[in-house]
């Protein structure tokens, strides 16, 4: 037997179950509603000459790691103007938004702590929680009891709860206000991942933190991408600035990785710069949001996701697919994303969709729904 022939077995199990996954280049003669970009801020002119203007000014790569060459004066620019949009006392900038998890949870935690993490969490916070080196435990969004037995009867000295403000699959919101009251009760500290909710929630796109009045507690941490709303790339942690200089000292992801490449910081720091000028924008992402569930039958949706939930792994594949052959580019989520017999379109809305995308929309995914058996 060969020492690779075990990955063909794999992939024939995963192809029948009609979990194999292909690349496909992305196309702009489609309709997007499977980006991220939920601003339509990746293709606005001042975003990308910012990101000319860094590349002239700074070089193509950071150079190195933040520590050593990789830190510009765009990353401590673009740091204290995300701590002032959000409410934060300070940031610190990181190369995505899967090492900034990966680098608070563990630089926060370790062996002899507790981490609590929602059982839907991003991937980068699972990650995060298994290389931690603490004791983990899973729940359920809904089950707040549960996290104030674990927080109530823990012998670890520290404990972190770590959730999605707006959770990537569903779009729905999570219980903030009551996980910050429990947090605060047990002395936990609270990080939030407002990868989808910056942005798109609060005033002005400042995220559910900020919306529910609890910025700048000194308990919570917000991690955040800049490839979502901000267009660009990398990630943030914000909080208090004794928190940052704790993870310039402790956090691997952030010592030993290469710095920000400067065009992302600059086409960042312009994205932030749009929308603060323009705040409707975030307004017009759940507008949007609205009119596609609205399109597909589903309830209105608290953020930029729509989720139409089709059951069956190939089923949800072969929706998606003729969608693509139909000008229309949506996304597929399947397990491990989410789980089993949950497969399902994942519709994003985007600021600037236009009312004929919104009718194309409507032709395209409304007779394609109504073929789906049951």
């Amino acid at each position: 037997m060969h020492t690779l022939d075990w990955l063909t077995d794999a992939a024939e199990q995963r192809a029948a179950r009609g979990l194999h996954r292909t690349l496909r280049s992305r196309s702009n003669a489609v309709i997007d509603l499977a980006s991220n970009d939920y601003l339509g801020l990746g293709g606005n002119p001042e975003v990308q000459d910012a990101a000319c203007a860094a590349v002239r000014g700074w070089g193509v790569g950071a150079t190195g790691s933040r520590l050593v060459t990789g830190t510009t004066e765009l990353h401590l620019a673009l740091e204290s103007e995300l701590a002032t949009f959000v409410g934060a006392e300070s940031g610190l900038v990181f190369s995505s938004g899967y090492t900034a998890n990966l680098g608070v949870v563990a630089a926060m935690s370790g062996r002899g702590s507790l981490v609590l993490s929602d059982s839907a969490s991003h991937a980068s916070l699972v990650d995060a929680c298994r290389l931690s080196r603490a004791d983990v435990e899973v729940y359920d969004r809904r089950d707040l009891a549960s996290v104030s037995r674990l927080l109530s009867t823990r012998t670890q000295e520290r404990a972190i709860v770590v959730t999605d403000s707006v959770f990537s699959a569903d779009g729905d919101l999570a219980p903030l206000r009551e996980l910050h009251m429990l947090c605060r009760r047990h002395s936990a500290l609270l990080v939030v991942d407002e990868a989808h909710g910056v942005g798109v929630r609060g005033a002005g796109g400042r995220g559910l933190v900020h919306e529910l009045g609890l910025a700048g507690e000194p308990d919570i941490l917000i991690t955040a991408t800049l490839s979502k709303s901000l267009a660009a790339q990398g990630g943030v942690v914000l909080g208090p600035s004794v928190v940052r200089d704790h993870l310039i000292d402790t956090a691997r992801p952030f010592i030993f990785d290469t710095g920000l490449a400067p065009a992302a910081v600059g086409a960042a720091r312009a994205a932030l710069a749009v929308l603060e000028r323009e705040p409707e924008r975030a307004q017009a992402v759940r507008d949007n949001a609205a009119r596609l569930a609205s399109i597909v039958g589903v309830d209105k949706p608290e953020s930029a996701v729509v989720s139409v939930v089709l059951g069956d792994a190939e089923r949800a594949y072969n929706a998606a697919q003729e969608a693509f052959r139909r000008g229309l580019h949506v996304g597929c989520f399947r397990p491990p994303s989410v789980p089993q017999g949950t497969s399902r379109l994942r519709l994003t809305a985007r600021a600037t969709l236009t009312e004929r995308d919104l009718e194309t929309v409507e032709d395209v995914l409304g007779s394609i729904l109504r073929g789906v058996p049951a």
